[in-house]
């Protein structure tokens, strides 16, 4: 599956434990990338500043779901499965 133009999920639902541009620390779960546009596209795409975690994400069925809102639950639900 291609990712859903404007979705955005992927970069507000899970945390980001590895440091981004004007984030050192990542970003907590459920918290807006700095870099996600008013209209939900990633400012850091295609950029070598991009962390190897954002760039690694495979959009799927099983974790986007069939909306953007679908896919903030499913996200969120993982990220708390697997929280430390």
């Amino acid at each position: 599956m291609n990712c859903r133009e404007g979705c955005g999920a992927c970069c507000i639902a899970p945390s980001i434990s590895s440091p981004i541009p004007g984030m050192p620390n990542g970003k907590p779960a459920g918290e807006r990338c700095l870099h996600l546009s008013a209209v939900n596209l990633c400012g850091l795409f295609g950029k070598p500043e991009r962390p190897a975690v954002c760039g690694g994400f495979k959009a799927d069925v099983d974790v986007c779901g069939s909306s953007s809102d679908e896919a903030i639950r499913i996200l969120g639900w993982l990220e708390q499965m697997t929280a430390t």
